[in-house]
């Protein structure tokens, strides 16, 4: 019997999470169990909890999404080598990662290299993944483009601002409130605007006359809106999420008028259409972490705080990454 949160009723994570000790899962045909070492938090792990998410698991579930662990037994057809081996990747619900063990599919269990700890290995997959695919493949940034990042301090918009300015763009950050701003800088960006107390358009506008060639959404509503003002003349606005819990609706005469490209990105569709693409990309991110170049905020947490760690995700009172480990 393992530890794991496990969700019997939708409701918000603090009051629907409970510690409760579960049969051992078992790796099916093609599948890998890992035993975890850590476990980052996101979004849609509080979606997952809610019932919002595109996934409905069967209950009780496990969520826990981004999972950094070593993999201790094999389903059929999967090299018993791989045993032993430290891997990071999305877990096969209903056995998420917020758990003692968890199970993935052995080709999306990817090895992490030599110098990256599991702390930060935990956070370079699903939130960097977004970034680099969003950045790279939706919107083709190119050195000298000017990239809008909004909700820039959060775990997904951080990375980003990070993956933007590595491949040589100025980047701009919007947060809200003068801490968050703080770290909107502290991750690189070459402006941080506080959207709760200013003129966010006038103030791209006063950086990027011509306005932005990207900007990176994982917000919707009002910023979305806003996003449409300044975006600049053949930019993309890649649409990542919703987390101001609005989703807007475009206006597509103003993308035409405005020639600007709106661009979804779902990027778990990529493990299904372009699985190479996705181990490319991710190695192109530990060699960006190992070479400095991109470098996780992370607030660490035991396992005994997830509920609580992610009620703060989902209240904007975090900053970065949120990390638990058992």
């Amino acid at each position: 019997m393992a530890g794991a949160w496990t969700v019997r009723e939708f409701g918000e994570p603090g009051e629907v999470m409970r510690w409760e000790s579960m049969p051992d899962p078992q790796p099916a045909a093609g599948q890998v169990r890992v035993r975890v070492a850590a476990s980052s938090c996101n979004f849609a792990d509080i979606l997952l909890c809610r019932g919002g998410y595109q996934e409905k698991p069967a209950m009780p579930f496990t969520p826990g999404l981004e999972v950094c662990g070593i993999v201790d037994e094999v389903g059929d057809g999967v090299d018993p080598a791989l045993r032993g081996t430290r891997v990071v990747g999305q877990p096969v619900l209903p056995h998420g990662g917020f758990a003692e063990l968890a199970l993935m599919g052995a080709s999306d269990a990817l090895a992490v290299p030599d110098g990256i700890d599991e702390s930060v290995a935990a956070t370079l997959h699903l939130t960097y993944l977004t970034a680099w695919l969003g950045l790279h493949r939706r919107a083709t940034v190119r050195e000298g483009d000017v990239v809008v990042v909004t909700a820039a301090a959060g775990g997904v918009g951080s990375a980003a601002v990070q993956v933007a300015r590595a491949a040589g763009a100025r980047v701009i950050g919007i947060a809200s409130g003068p801490a968050k701003v703080d770290t909107v800088l502290q991750m690189g960006a070459d402006l941080a605007i506080d959207g709760a107390a200013e003129d966010v358009i006038t103030r791209v506008r006063e950086f990027a006359p011509a306005g932005a060639d990207i900007v990176f959404d994982p917000v919707g509503g009002d910023a979305y809106q806003r996003a449409t003002k300044y975006i600049g003349f053949e930019g993309t606005i890649v649409v990542v999420g919703f987390a101001s819990g609005t989703i807007p609706a475009p206006e597509l005469n103003h993308a035409f008028v405005k020639n600007y490209t709106i661009a979804g990105l779902h990027w778990t569709l990529y493990r299904r259409h372009r699985p190479a693409l996705v181990r490319q990309a991710q190695a192109e991110i530990f060699a960006l972490a190992r070479s400095g170049a991109i470098s996780p905020l992370i607030t660490e947490h035991s396992f005994g705080d997830v509920p609580a760690a992610l009620d703060r995700l989902a209240s904007g009172r975090t900053r970065g990454k949120t990390v638990v480990v058992p």
